[in-house]
C-alpha cells in the first residue's frame, strides 16, 4: 500500500502547491464521508490492531491521533477513524474567520521529509465550526473515537484580551467535542508564545476553567523552542488550574544546517518547522516533562513520527498518545495500519500487554 501510494499517489499531490494539494485532500474527505461505502471500504483496508488505552476519562481504541491543522474547519470529521485514528484533534479555531498568512505559506523539504507552514490560523471561526460539527451529529456521522478541538487566538485580539477570545470559542464549542487543546505555541501569529508566559497563560486557563461546567479535558500544547525552566513554569499550572496535560509538542521555529543550495532556501521561509527533523527536540521535551511529573500528567507526543519504532520511542520516553501530520502527508493513509501494526509487534516482544505498560519505561 505504501509502495502504491509512493509510486502513483503521491506525485500527483507533490506536483501541486503544498496548500492546494492538502485542501484537496480535505474536500476528497469530505465527499468520501458522506458515502457509507467509501467509509467501510477505508476501514477495511487500513484499520490496524486494536490497541485501547483509557486516558483522561476517555477511551481510545488505538494511540494514534490526528494532528492539528489537518482538518481546521471540520470539513472531514467522520474520515479519521475511518483511516485508523485512534482520535483527531481539529483546527486550531479562532473566535474570528481568519484568512491568515499570505500566500504561499506551506512548503515541503522532500527529501528530509520535512514540511514547513506559516498558515496563520486560518480557519472558518468558531460560530462556522460549531454549526459544522452540529451537522456531522445531526447526520448521525459523528466517529466514535475522541474528538479534541484546538483553540487558537484571533490575530486580531490584542494579548491582554485574550482570555476573552478563547473563552469565546470555547463556550461555543464545549459541547460538540471530547477534549481541548489551548494553542499558545503556534509561531505562525504575531506574539502569540508570549501567552506561555506563566502569568498570561494562567489568566487564559482560568477562564476556560470557570465556564467548563461539563468538565472538558483541557490541555496545553507547548512549543519545542522553550528552555526546560519554561516548561517547568508551564508545568506549575497544572495542579492550581486543573490542566489535563500536555501536547508536545508544536512545530519549531529552529532548522537543520543545510548547505545544500535548494534546501537551504527551503528552510530560510519563515514558519513551523515539522516532521523529520523535530522528531529528537520532541521527544526531549516528552522525556523532561514526564521526568518532571514523575509520570503523573498524561502527555500527547507530536513530531517526527514516520515508523512504529518512532512511536516507540516517544511511548517509552512518557507519551501516553500520539499524533501526526507530516508522516500521513509523506506515507500515505496506510501510515496508521503501519504504525499500529510495528506497535503491537514491539508490545509482544518486550512482553507487555498494553500500550500503558510501555509508557515512560526508557525515561
Amino acid at each position: 500500500m505504501s509502495w502504491l501510494y509512493k509510486t502513483f499517489v503521491r506525485p500527483n499531490f507533490f506536483e501541486r502547491d503544498s496548500e492546494e494539494a492538502h485542501n484537496l485532500v480535505i474536500r476528497q474527505l469530505g465527499w468520501a464521508v458522506r458515502r457509507r461505502w467509501a467509509l467501510g471500504l477505508a476501514r477495511r483496508c487500513l484499520g490496524g490492531p486494536d490497541l485501547p488505552i483509557e486516558l483522561f476519562g476517555l477511551k481510545f481504541p488505538n494511540p494514534i491521533g490526528l494532528a492539528a491543522g489537518m482538518d481546521k474547519g471540520g470539513g472531514a470529521v467522520p474520515a479519521w477513524e475511518a483511516l485508523g485514528f485512534g482520535f483527531s484533534e481539529l483546527g486550531g479555531i479562532t473566535r474570528h474567520e481568519q484568512p491568515g498568512n499570505p500566500k504561499p505559506r506551506m512548503f515541503r523539504v522532500v527529501e528530509d521529509e520535512a514540511l514547513i507552514n506559516r498558515m496563520g490560523f486560518n480557519n472558518p471561526g468558531a460560530d462556522s465550526m460549531a454549526e459544522r460539527l452540529r451537522g456531522w451529529r445531526d447526520d448521525n456521522r459523528w466517529p466514535s473515537h475522541p474528538v479534541g478541538i484546538n483553540l487558537g487566538k484571533s490575530k486580531g485580539t490584542p494579548l491582554d484580551e485574550a482570555p476573552e477570545d478563547y473563552l469565546y470559542s470555547f463556550q461555543l464549542l464545549k459541547n460538540l467535542a471530547d477534549f481541548f487543546v489551548v494553542n499558545v505555541s503556534s509561531p505562525n501569529t504575531p506574539n502569540l508564545r508570549q501567552l506561555q508566559d506563566k502569568t498570561a497563560l494562567a489568566e487564559i486557563l482560568s477562564a476556560l476553567q470557570e465556564a467548563n461546567d461539563s468538565q472538558r479535558p483541557i490541555l496545553v500544547k507547548v512549543a519545542p523552542d522553550l528552555g526546560f525552566d519554561a516548561l517547568d513554569e508551564i508545568l506549575e499550572l497544572i495542579e492550581p488550574h486543573n490542566l489535563t496535560g500536555l501536547v508536545a509538542t508544536n512545530t519549531t521555529i529552529a532548522r537543520p544546517d543545510e548547505t545544500e543550495p535548494v534546501r537551504a532556501k527551503l528552510y530560510a521561509e519563515a514558519g513551523g518547522l515539522s516532521g523529520r527533523p523535530l522528531a529528537k527536540r520532541s521527544t526531549e521535551v516528552i522525556r523532561h516533562l514526564y521526568r518532571q511529573t514523575r509520570g503523573e500528567v498524561p502527555l500527547i507526543g507530536v513530531g517526527g513520527i514516520f515508523t512504529a519504532e518512532d512511536a516507540w520511542e516517544k511511548i517509552t520516553a512518557g507519551a501516553s498518545l500520539l499524533q501526526i501530520y507530516s508522516s500521513l502527508v509523506y506515507e500515505g493513509p496506510q501510515i496508521n495500519r503501519s504504525l499500529l501494526k510495528g506497535l503491537a509487534k514491539r508490545l509482544a516482544n518486550e512482553g507487555l500487554a498494553e500500550i500503558r505498560d510501555a509508557v515512560g519505561i526508557a525515561s
